[in-house]
């Protein structure tokens, strides 16, 4: 796993204990892999002037606790103990804020495309050895989370496939 901190986070508040994934999808510019776009979203080092689209979001604070590539490589850029920045407006299961007590973790992909079998791999031994040291009780997509304003992973992530892959663990 490859290290490349963000500073858009913060700490949990007191007590906070984080029992929920939430899975997102992006890629930048959009519908294009492989770039180091993502990476300089969450460090704050997005050229305005390096695509049209990153004059809209290259302000943006945002982040994620990891981000798993199309390869399968997996980053991470928020200490899974303090808060990333990575839900918004938020509410799961009728509580509010789901930054202050999940973790984030972003899948280079776009809402309409298929994801990768190395995704699929990764993302669950990364889940696997989150439930090992957090009492994780559920996993959401950013569109659960935020109905009508998010998406993402979106309709082609294989949640029965990522279920299968990780029966028996503790989530």
């Amino acid at each position: 796993m490859r290290i490349a901190d963000s500073p858009n986070q913060d700490d949990r508040p007191a007590g906070s204990a984080v029992t929920l994934v939430v899975l997102h999808s992006i890629s930048l510019p959009p519908g294009e892999y492989g770039g180091d776009g993502i990476e300089r979203l969450f460090t704050n080092r997005l050229d305005p002037a390096a695509h049209p689209y990153f004059k809209e979001i290259h302000a943006l604070k945002v982040s994620s606790h990891f981000l798993v590539r199309r390869d399968g490589e997996v980053v991470q850029f928020v200490p899974v103990e303090r808060r990333a920045w990575h839900a918004g407006t938020s509410s799961w299961r009728g509580r509010e804020r789901c930054n202050d007590f999940s973790i984030g973790i972003e899948l280079e992909g776009t809402d309409d495309s298929p994801f990768e079998e190395a995704q699929y791999r990764e993302l669950a031994k990364l889940l696997r050895r989150l439930a090992g040291s957090f009492p994780l009780k559920a996993i959401a997509g950013h569109s659960e989370i935020a109905p009508g304003r998010k998406t993402d992973p979106g309709a082609r992530f294989d949640w029965a496939r990522l279920f299968a892959e990780l029966a028996g663990a503790s989530l």
